[in-house]
């Protein structure tokens, strides 16, 4: 099974092109400027074509009507006035301000809603008119069929929440169609109310904008921007799809113009988006030494890993002539060399990877197995018994212990939970390679498979084998066992019931034998995804938000850090929680070996995280370890998999859902307490998660030159005039929850002099619900 559906790329056709081929086209052809543009673009090898839907008539026609500069003559005034009011009472658009009129032009084909529309202006009256004209806008887009649009980016943070609350009406108004928002991928300068593109009323500014629809980033900072050039966008980003709703039919249309910084942290958030666009205009471009066009490596390996959202790379200027060599195929060409040689594309046409072998199954929901209460169907067994690497393991750790074990006499296994038999038959190849004296028990319960055993038997293992039917926590065998091997772990560890098990299966061992495995752990993170947290809530119940989930991880981005944070309180970046090892020694059992209760069983653990960069916490992600024998194990930690069990194919990780987002700043520390509960029917877990913020504070004493106030429009992170989201400090010198830690600024006269003994405290921001309760939405049957 190969890998498809992966990115798409297409064409940006600008207003200047449109203009160009209308003058070139012969006046006798009767097809349309668009629909050749359009064919043309597609013979090309573009997937997809992007145009404007609105002309320069229109931004003329909108300018004279809603925006009313100063010093004009007041008549004119209220002639305008007329106009925009008969304008906002039945919104249209004349012929020559639209590109397309056709439905055939719009099939297969995104627009560009008019970049110049200002959502969020800091004037009421600019915002309330964009609002129209962009509802006039889709409307007559939708009355074409259009599927999607990209919506002109924000740019004031001040008055962000307008914009969102904006685009949540279209959202409602235009229910079949998907919205994109284009978004710089760093550096807020453009969203700085001093560049506004339009002229609020009464102001003397007079409109100026490129005449190509493209997202105009400064390009002063480039990849030396700070911290809160890093995280602005993204900051706007979650309040505008907070506001939406996290609506599933809006998403991300990145630009990629800007040179990213190479290793930083702050990209990875954007893995955990609906990234659906890559703007990537031809002068991200650079040429190699032989002249042909060629990305910088930081971008190439943010498209690299960019791949697993399968997006659309919107192409911008690549038929200008900006690099001498290629031509415009020379970019479509690389970016296909980038999707080839991309870790995510590779791996899934790899035979044998977990991400060849779990496609389709990406982020998708799947509800734990409950392997005491349900007989499991033949073609579940089937799916984990193509995992190689997990029978191999379990085949070296029952040869090591074959070989370890002392004594000349016969070795006595139990498989116990043998399923369809394939660990029965790596047990029967280790004796066989260790050349020891030994007889297999398979004990199983599921009357289906016990069927597939007897089979199996006769036809392969004869007397070597000797076969039981039953429940192990109850059942006798007519011998002690040496070596007791189960298969019975989950994706936490113990949430298939692996302890409550093997509790039963221990009469069967031998004081002195051998448990294979002989311990496992459970693990913990902080996870962002806005496509999990949807996919959780889109449950028939409330309960599917309390509910954990098996699921292979892709859109998602782990929050935490390998840092302790600022008061070394922290763990690494993925946490054990907690730890089963067997055979148990201490448990209290009666008279056949049974554990009176399974409180023995219960575990909690209290987990601190350190939080780096700001992020959305969704859930938690589950992982386990296992020890079957010795140095030998099995793992699906994210750091040690690959020095563990590489491939190995039969577990995902668990997702422990969040009914509410819970905001992290930058430089936060996150709280994770989990409890494993049970009573004499059930074992469920529960949940909960608190945020702090370390204030690191300085006490200055009073004087004239305090630092300005966050709110003050005059104090930006850089000292530079611009939007208060990026001021770096209060007046009492606390850092802003949006910069990083490390990137605070640092003025050394003014700490050397003024700053006496730094006072931290840590305070708490938010925290959770406590999720499951009681086991009242999900649990585990014994």
């Amino acid at each position: 099974m190969s890998y498809n559906g992966a990115a798409s790329i297409a064409t940006l056709l600008t207003l200047a092109d449109i203009h160009n081929a209308a003058n070139e086209q012969p006046r006798t052809d009767p097809g349309t400027t668009v629909l050749a543009l359009s064919s043309q673009a597609r013979s090309k090898g573009y997937d997809f074509v992007c145009i404007p839907l609105t002309t320069d008539n229109w931004k003329k026609r909108w300018t004279e009507m809603c925006l009313l500069p100063a010093g004009t003559d007041p008549e004119a005034n209220v002639a305008a006035e007329r106009l925009a009011e008969a304008w906002r009472a039945r919104p249209a658009f004349l012929r020559d301000e639209v590109t397309i009129t056709k439905l055939e032009e719009a099939e297969g084909v995104s627009v560009l809603v008019s970049e110049w529309l200002e959502l969020d202006a800091a004037d009421d009256w600019v915002r309330h008119d964009a609002e129209i004209a962009l509802q006039q806008e889709l409307a007559y887009a939708s009355y074409l069929n259009i599927q999607s649009a990209i919506l002109p980016p924000p740019r004031n943070r001040e008055h962000v929440s307008s914009y969102a609350r904006t685009v949540n009406a279209c959202l409602k108004s235009s229910p079949y169609m998907h919205f994109s928002i284009r978004l710089p991928i760093y550096n807020p300068s453009v969203l700085d109310t001093q560049r506004s593109p339009l002229a609020s009323p009464g102001s003397s500014h007079s409109p100026q904008l490129p005449s190509t629809p493209r997202l105009v980033v400064s390009a002063d900072k480039g990849s030396e921007a700070s911290s809160s050039d890093l995280d602005g966008t993204w900051e706007m980003w979650d309040v505008i799809r907070s506001i939406c709703d996290y609506s599933t039919r809006l998403s991300l249309s990145l630009d990629l113009t800007p040179p990213l910084p190479i290793d930083s942290g702050f990209l990875s958030k954007w893995r955990a988006e609906p990234i659906k666009y890559l703007f990537l205009p031809a002068s991200s471009f650079i040429a190699n030494t032989k002249g042909y066009p060629v990305l910088p490596k930081a971008t190439q390996s943010f498209i690299r890993e960019s791949m697993s959202h399968r997006p659309v790379i919107l192409l911008s200027g690549a038929n200008s002539g900006m690099h001498s060599r290629g031509g415009e195929l020379a970019y479509s060409q690389y970016l296909r060399h980038l999707e080839k040689t991309s870790p995510v594309v590779q791996a899934a046409n790899t035979s044998g990877t977990v991400e060849h072998f779990a496609q389709g199954y990406q982020d998708y929901l799947q509800a734990p197995l409950q392997p005491l209460m349900d007989n499991l169907q033949s073609v579940t067994y089937h799916t984990f018994e193509q995992d190689p690497v997990k029978y191999h393991n379990y085949e070296e750790a029952i040869f090591h212990a074959l070989m370890d074990w002392p004594g000349e006499g016969k070795i006595i296994l139990c498989v116990a939970g043998a399923g369809r038999g394939p660990i029965v038959a790596r047990a029967l190849r280790a004796i066989e390679r260790s050349r020891r004296d030994a007889h297999v028990y398979a004990v199983e319960k599921n009357p289906n498979a016990y069927v597939t055993l007897q089979a199996r038997k006769e036809t392969e293992w004869g007397t070597e084998v000797t076969l039981l039917f039953g429940d192990m926590r109850f059942i006798d065998i007519p011998e002690k066992a040496d070596i007791l091997i189960s298969e019975l772990l989950g994706s936490f560890g113990d949430n298939e019931l692996s302890p409550e098990c093997l509790d039963g299966a221990m009469r069967f061992l031998k004081p002195d034998g051998i448990s294979i495995p002989s311990s496992y752990t459970a693990h913990l993170a902080p996870l962002s995804s806005s496509k999990l947290y949807n996919e959780a809530r889109a449950g028939k119940d409330e309960k599917s938000m309390e509910t954990p989930y098996v699921v292979m991880f892709q859109a998602v981005n782990i929050l935490s850090g390998d840092g302790s944070g600022t008061n070394g309180r922290c763990g690494p970046q993925i946490q054990e929680c907690w730890e089963f090892e067997h055979p148990r020694r201490d448990a209290v059992v009666d008279e056949r070996g049974l554990p009176l209760t399974n409180s023995h069983n219960a575990r909690s653990a209290t987990l601190d995280f350190y939080i780096p960069h700001a992020g959305v916490l969704h859930g938690l992600a589950g992982y386990f370890e296992a020890v079957l024998y010795g140095n030998i194990g099995l793992s699906i930690h994210p750091h040690r998999k690959d020095r563990i069990s590489k491939d190995m194919l039969s577990w995902f990780p668990l997702f422990f859902p969040l009914k509410e987002p819970l905001y992290l700043p930058s430089n936060s520390e996150l709280r994770v307490s989990i409890w494993r509960l049970t009573n004499e029917r059930q074992v469920w877990y529960e949940w909960h998660a608190e945020a702090f913020m370390n204030v690191m504070s300085a006490v200055l004493p009073a004087s004239d030159d305090m630092l300005a106030s966050p709110r003050s429009p005059s104090f930006t992170a850089n000292g530079h005039i611009g939007s208060p989201l990026f001021a770096a400090a209060s007046p009492r010198n606390t850092p802003s929850p949006l910069l990083d830690a490390s990137d605070l600024p640092f003025d050394r006269k003014t700490s050397i002099s003024r700053v006496r003994e730094p006072e931290s405290a840590i305070v708490k921001i938010g925290h959770t619900s406590l999720h499951n309760p009681g086991g009242k939405s999900s649990w585990i049957g014994l």
